[in-house]
Parts: structure tokens; sequence; C-alpha cells
């Protein structure tokens, strides 16, 4: 056992045996093709680090059953619920005829219902929505639940906790959620610095890296923040002071967050209690988080959850479910835009039956890797007769769809396969006329501060310049 060539050849069947067993389990799991061929060429042509690579980050461990873990909710509300189901259905029939089949698609995707009754305000960078969620916190009584990807121990992170420790020393019951790598953006992190001053707060999946990384998998994408069970906040805002542009940040970031009251903000607290259970095994439920709602206002909603869980593929079946139902324009703004072929092909198949198709990206994304794999790819849709148009800094966060003049779709999801499968996120379906022309009010205004990209400036880019975003393009299931 001592000659080395035995040594050589015991360790060379090893590493043969491993990378037959990862193509294998590459082969028998349920991913799309072109990540399986990435991810099988990658184990065969850099053995070592193409297993190390794939055991770390190619698969998901996450095996949880949403419905073994649902929380426990009073029977009141649920009783409201069922009839706020048969109110939501008659106004959608009434009101919104022509998008009855995009209702009954966001019925079975997600196996919840659409809610009545609701009012949804839109809430302009941190500037407006974090003194609104503040105010949410001081007012609430009872509970409080908050999740985030990113909570940075900064002058905006200390006002949140500040609002949060005032909250648990009144005596109510506060449960704080912060994703395992946004913790990691500034130092100390900030559930350390909240369990320091006894509120409860926990880490989803804390990654076992020491650094943080945007293309980690996995991450709790989801931005929620709801008090007392009746008034809830949801978008993509993060929690840190560059989305404050009073306070003119280095790098400004503009988003849009909404504060939602009615019914639908009891789906808000099942995805937030629904995460909490998973990561502390500690369940919410009963009365202080799930009251009777109130009815409010005349916006039709649903929560819309996504995940590598059972809520897989949600929020990207969803959208190429509102692509059909267009008749008259799609409007989408997002930071990250990196389509894959069905996504490509049916915002193409859109634009081409006469339906005007806007896209809206930052001209600068803080991103350089996404935005290089982006270029490479968006002359599919120029030909294909849609439109896109690059905002000028400061970055636009913003993730929001819109469909004609009625349906809205804003939330934490960019149109990115990191966050259309890989991460778990939230988005807000709203069916609102006076909702929809705000928001198309607002994408206006981005548009009219913005440039059209042609076919003409990409074709401009030198082979250099050309041949680095076809290779970034490569990476773009993993981005």
């Amino acid at each position: 056992m001592n000659d080395p060539t035995l040594w050589m050849g015991a360790l060379l069947g090893l590493e043969l045996a491993a990378r037959i067993a990862t193509v294998a389990h590459l082969l028998l799991g349920r991913r799309d093709v072109p990540s399986t061929v990435g991810w099988a060429g990658l184990v065969m042509l850099a053995p070592v680090v193409g297993l190390v690579l794939y055991w770390l980050f190619g698969i998901n461990r996450i095996t949880r059953k949403a419905h073994r873990l649902r929380p426990q909710t009073s029977e009141a509300s649920d009783r409201a619920e069922l009839a706020g189901q048969r109110c939501a259905n008659r106004v959608l029939e009434a009101q919104y005829p022509r998008l009855v089949r995009l209702g009954h698609l966001g019925d079975a995707l997600t196996r919840l219902p659409l809610e009545a009754g609701n009012r949804v305000d839109v809430l302009i960078d941190g500037d407006q929505a974090y003194p609104q969620m503040l105010e949410a916190i001081d007012q609430a009584e009872e509970t409080i639940g908050f999740s985030t990807y990113i909570f940075d121990n900064d002058s905006v992170g200390g006002l949140f906790a500040d609002a949060l420790e005032r909250a648990h020393r009144r005596g109510v019951s506060v449960r704080v959620l912060v994703d395992g790598v946004g913790q990691r953006y500034s130092r100390p992190p900030m559930p350390r610095v909240l369990r320091r001053r006894g509120i409860p707060s926990a880490v989803f999946l804390a990654s076992v890296l020491p650094v943080k990384s945007q293309y980690l998998n996995l991450r709790n994408h989801r931005k929620i923040l709801v008090a007392d069970g009746r008034v809830g906040f949801t978008g993509g805002l993060n929690i840190r002071v560059g989305c404050m542009t009073a306070a003119c940040p280095r790098h400004p970031i503009q988003d849009v967050h909404l504060r939602v009251r009615g019914p639908v903000v009891r789906f808000l607290v099942e995805a937030f209690a629904l995460d909490w259970t998973f990561t502390t095994g500690e369940r919410l439920g009963g009365d202080a988080w799930y009251p009777v709602p109130d009815h409010v206002g005349s916006t039709l909603a649903r929560g819309v959850p996504d995940g590598p869980d059972e809520d897989f593929d949600v929020i990207r079946r969803m959208i190429l479910g509102a692509l059909t139902a267009a008749c008259e324009r799609v409007r989408i703004v997002t930071p990250y835009f990196l389509p894959d072929q069905t996504l490509i092909a049916a915002l193409n198949v859109t634009a081409l039956r006469g339906v005007e198709v806007e896209i809206l990206m930052p001209e600068q994304n803080n991103l350089k890797l996404v935005q290089w794999a982006a270029q490479a790819q968006v002359d599919q849709l120029l030909e294909g007769r849609c439109r896109i148009l690059l905002s000028p800094p400061p970055f636009d966060h913003t993730k929001l769809m819109l469909i004609d003049d009625i349906w809205s779709f804003l939330g934490s999801a960019n149109w990115d396969a990191r966050s259309l499968r890989l991460n778990f996120e939230y988005n807000l379906e709203c069916y609102d006329r006076d909702l929809s022309r705000r928001l198309h009010e607002l994408v206006d205004a981005k548009i009219a501060a913005s440039r059209e990209l042609t076919l003409g400036d990409l074709a401009g880019r030198s082979i250099p310049v050309k041949l680095r975003d076809g290779f970034a393009r490569l990476f773009s299931p993993y981005l």
C-alpha cells in the first residue's frame, strides 16, 4: 500500500466514481436541460473544481413541504377568507372579464385566492417607504413580522433596530428574519445586534462561506413587514441608507415598495410565518397574527410566493400567463434582465401580435457580469419588436410588470434565473385601474429620462466587447 502508483490509481478511481455519481444525480434531477448540460460539462471538464462547486452550490437542499409548515390561522379569519374569495370572483367577472382566465391561472399556480377589499399604496424609494414602515412598527400593539434580504447596520438600519426594540419592550411579539447572505453586507451583522437587544431574530440559511456573494443560491430574497396582521409592506426595498436619496448616499438606489391594507395582508403573514417556522421551528398562529381583516379599498390582490420548493416556478409561469392575456401594452421594469429562451420567445410573440412591449433596465448595472450577459441577448428582443430602454443613474432596483391598464405585478423577483428558479421571492398581483394608472405614470417618468437601445447600438460594440458579453452570457443560468 506504500506504492505511490496504487495510491494514485485509487484516487483516480474514486474521482471517476464521484464524477459518474454526480452526473447520475444531475440526470435524475428535474433541472432544465441547459442547466443540466452546463453542470455536467463543468463536472467533466474541471473534475475537482466542478465536483466541489456542484455539491456546494448546485443542489437544492431545501426539501420542505410548505403545507406541512402552514401556520395555525384563526377560525374567524378563515371564514372571512372564504367569503372574501367569493366576493373577489364576482368583482373579477364583473369589472375585469377579459382577465378572468388570468385570475384562474393565479388560483391554480398559487393555491391562494384573489382577495377583494384591499388598498395598495405606492411608495417611492426609502424616502417614502421607511417613514411609513417605522410608523407601522411604532403603532403595532400585538405582532410584528419582518423579513428582509439586506438589513444593513447603518443609520437607516439603526432606526429600524430602535423601533423594533421599542416594540419589543412594550410587549409586542416581534420576529425578525434576515437572509444568511444578506446579513453579511455590513458589520457587525444586524441579527447579532438585534439578539443583543433581546429582539427575537433568526438567519435564513446561514452561508457556509465567511463572505457575502450575490451568486449564492437558495436565498430568501423576500421583503415583508406586517404589523398586527392588518398593515403590510412588500416590494423591492432592502433596509439600507443607499435607498434614502435625501441622505445623498455614495451609491443611491431607486426602488418601489407597497403599503398594503385589507384581507390580502393575511398572505404576507402566511409567507413570513412559513419562512420563520422553517428557520426556527416556531409556529406563529392565532388571532394576534391572523385577525379578521377589514375591507378598506377596491383593489383585487393576491400574494404570489415563489421558491425552490413546492412553490417552484410560480412567478415565471404567472409572467407567461400575463403575456398571453395582454391586449394593448406590456411594461417591465427590472434591474437584472436575463430571461430564458421561453420568456424571450413569449415577449417576442406578444410584441409581434401587436402589443406594445417596453422593457426598462439600468444603463449602468451594479453587477457588471449581469450587464454584459444582458447585452449579449437583448438583440433577440429588439429583432422581435420589443423596445429596450436604459435608465440613467441612480441605479433603479424596481421590479414591476404592468399589463394593459388593469394588472400590476410588483415585488422582490427579478427577470433572471436566480429569482425565478433559485431564490425565495414574493410578489403581489393586483387588479385595479387606479393603481395601474399610478404605476404607469411612474413608468412614464422613468422612460422620459431614459434612452432607447437600438440594434445599431449593439452592432457598434467592438469585437472584444462582443466576445466579453458573449462569454458572460454563458453564465446567465447562474448569475
